[in-house]
């Protein structure tokens, strides 16, 4: 059975909102008309089935984690696991997610870990493709777990469902990738309906930095009633979400621990940053016009979601804002 991916539905409701027949819909994204009409009739919402991606793809993970299909951690597998943690970096939690969101069969993170212990164990090396090399893995949720906590923090569960849609402006995701020394953060901020990416160089990756540099860099939306929800995962340097919130109006939202997906659309947009970025890079020297200069450049380019029209084009048609003009002023 073809399994389809969080992007497909995007490409699916689109088509739909433009009038093409499930037939025609199918040959587009490369599926067999059955796979289209099973997937509305499965996921679309209410007696007409109404098809939203963001709920559909809600409704398939859901089925998905409780279907009764025995989730043997093969040969085939661990390759694909081993594939994801040696060339693409990926953490065991994201590469869950990714195989879940891409509808492949994977067992959960913690076996993952156990795997790569055991493997180290043996004499192997797959724990020195972990971001915290020396550093057993922790279950989640211990009574004694010495993580911070952020205080008054706002589940996803709770933000509207219109922010699923995708249908209007002013919904952001927020996340940091980090530098080689790990001591380097920028800071990336992309909007859901448009993918328009706003990047900022942080000078750490404290809370208070974290604030400023995001309350700057939404300000000119935000004065013109742009920017109305934020969400971001549960790292620390969005501790102080209250005060960014009541700065730029806005509500702020946290996706459930190790649920990368749940941003996905931030997650899609920092691959595309590695392009210019890669992992191994010294922010050191990339100036402040550096980041400018990428942001640009991904903001400039035609995205097949958007029909081939780039996010800078697709903001002023939905805001009549020219942010290449804005953005400098």
């Amino acid at each position: 059975m073809k399994h389809l991916t969080q992007e497909q539905r995007y490409e699916i409701y689109g088509y739909i909102r433009a009038g093409f027949t499930k037939s025609k819909i199918a040959e587009m994204i490369g599926v067999h008309k059955s796979t289209i009409t099973r997937e509305i009739q499965r996921n679309g919402y209410g007696a007409s089935r109404q098809y939203y991606p963001g709920e559909a793809q809600k409704r398939a993970e859901r089925r998905w984690r409780h279907r009764k299909l025995l989730r043997k951690y093969d040969k085939s597998m661990k390759m694909r696991v081993e594939y994801y943690l040696r060339k693409m970096q990926l953490s065991p939690e994201q590469i869950v997610g990714y195989c879940r969101r891409k509808g492949l069969t994977i067992v959960s993170h913690e076996t993952i870990y156990q795997w790569i212990w055991r493997d180290k164990r043996y004499g192997g090396d797959l724990y020195k493709h972990l971001r915290h090399k020396g550093k057993k893995y922790r279950k989640r949720g211990l009574q004694n777990n010495s993580r911070g906590h952020i205080p008054n923090a706002i589940d996803i569960s709770e933000r509207p469902e219109i922010v699923d849609r995708r249908e209007r402006f002013g919904d952001f995701e927020v996340d940091t990738i980090v530098g080689s020394s790990h001591s380097q953060h920028i800071l990336t901020i992309t909007e859901r309906c448009t993918g328009l990416l706003i990047m900022r160089k942080l000078n750490d990756a404290t809370a208070a930095e974290t604030e400023k540099k995001m309350v700057e860099a939404l300000s000119v939306l935000a004065k013109k009633g742009q920017v109305k929800t934020i969400t971001s995962d549960n790292g620390l340097q969005f501790a102080n979400h209250q005060a960014i919130a009541k700065a730029l109006k806005a509500d702020f939202y946290f996706a459930k621990p190790y649920h990368s997906w749940e941003r996905g659309t931030n997650e899609n947009t920092n691959g595309l940053i590695r392009q210019y970025i890669p992992k191994s890079s010294d922010f050191n020297l990339l100036s402040e016009e550096d980041i400018r200069q990428i942001e640009d450049k991904l903001n400039k380019r035609p995205r097949k979601r958007l029909n081939f029209v780039s996010p800078y084009e697709a903001v002023k048609t939905k805001t009549k804002i020219d942010l290449k003009v804005a953005f400098r002023a």
